[in-house]
């Protein structure tokens, strides 16, 4: 692997896309779609949650070289080809980058304030998780979830619209699924993590139960999934897309609890990202018609 693959793929360039769309899909929820006044806006929305994303990836995989080591050798920084120090000073770089695009972002001082907070905020927290988080087990895994939830209410405040009652729905249906995919992640690094005490939900009750609590979050984000459109928060396009990551977080449900290896986790970890991605299409095609 080249030095530039390697400093691409620490920051997992689809986790950064995704949440720089967020940003966009929280946008055009509270604007209802209208947003060729906001261009500029969205591009620095956009950098904002991209830069801040592959930071605090890189700031995990700094914290993490270890248990990495034992779950994940061919990583960047356990395989030697990025040093602890070099990821440093990339997240660095990234976190000033994110920062400064979400400065830009608004014009007005006023618009400024909320903006910048909630990329702090969002950027201490992840921090928080890395270092001190991961050892509380379910905490730790909400500590993600907002994180990952957070560009959406972001977004928002981009567009100047603040708390938008159907971003409300989106962030709680994120923030659901993604702590069952932090419970999910639990069984594939189970070794490693009982190698340094970290207490997730596959540590301290075994795989099984992890397996059964992830599939309960996800359950949650499906029963959540219905309101906006039966509340007339979004359009009728909201239904198609939204049902298939209804079905596709239902089927991971039942592969999991069928199979709770580490193999068979991973498969069901990567694939919630995808029922992720649908969801924030259906929100976006719920803005139109």
């Amino acid at each position: 692997m080249s030095k530039a693959k390697a400093f691409l793929q620490i920051i997992r360039p689809v986790n950064c896309i995704m949440m720089g769309f967020a940003v966009i899909v929280g946008a055009s929820l509270a604007s209802k779609g209208i947003l060729s006044s906001h261009i500029l806006n969205l591009f620095f929305g956009f950098i904002t949650g991209f830069a801040l994303t592959g930071a605090s990836m890189v700031i995990n995989d700094y914290y993490d070289r270890d248990v990495d080591a034992i779950n994940e050798p061919n990583r960047p920084i356990p395989k030697g080809i990025i040093s602890p120090k070099q990821a440093l000073l990339y997240a660095s770089f990234l976190t000033i980058v994110g920062f400064l695009a979400s400065f830009f972002t608004n014009e007005s001082f006023f618009d400024k304030v909320p903006t910048l907070t909630i990329a702090i905020l969002s950027w201490i927290i992840s921090v928080v998780y890395a270092t001190r988080g991961k050892q509380t087990g379910l905490v730790g895994n909400f500590l993600v979830s907002f994180c990952v939830a957070v560009p959406l209410i972001y977004g928002s405040f981009v567009v100047g619209k603040g708390f938008e009652m159907a971003s409300m729905f989106f962030v709680g249906m994120v923030f659901l699924s993604i702590t069952g995919r932090e419970v999910v992640k639990g069984i594939v690094d189970v070794e490693g993590d009982k190698s340094k005490n970290i207490r997730t939900v596959a540590v301290t009750y075994g795989q099984k139960t992890a397996a059964a609590v992830a599939s309960f979050f996800f359950s949650l984000a499906v029963v959540l999934s219905p309101l906006p459109l039966l509340l007339n928060l979004v359009s009728k396009w909201f239904l198609p897309l939204v049902a298939v990551t209804d079905v596709g977080l239902i089927a991971s449900s039942v592969l999991l609890i069928r199979d709770y290896s580490r193999k068979n986790a991973k498969k069901i970890k990567n694939l919630v990202l995808v029922w992720f991605l649908f969801g924030l299409l259906a929100f976006t095609a719920g803005t139109f018609g």
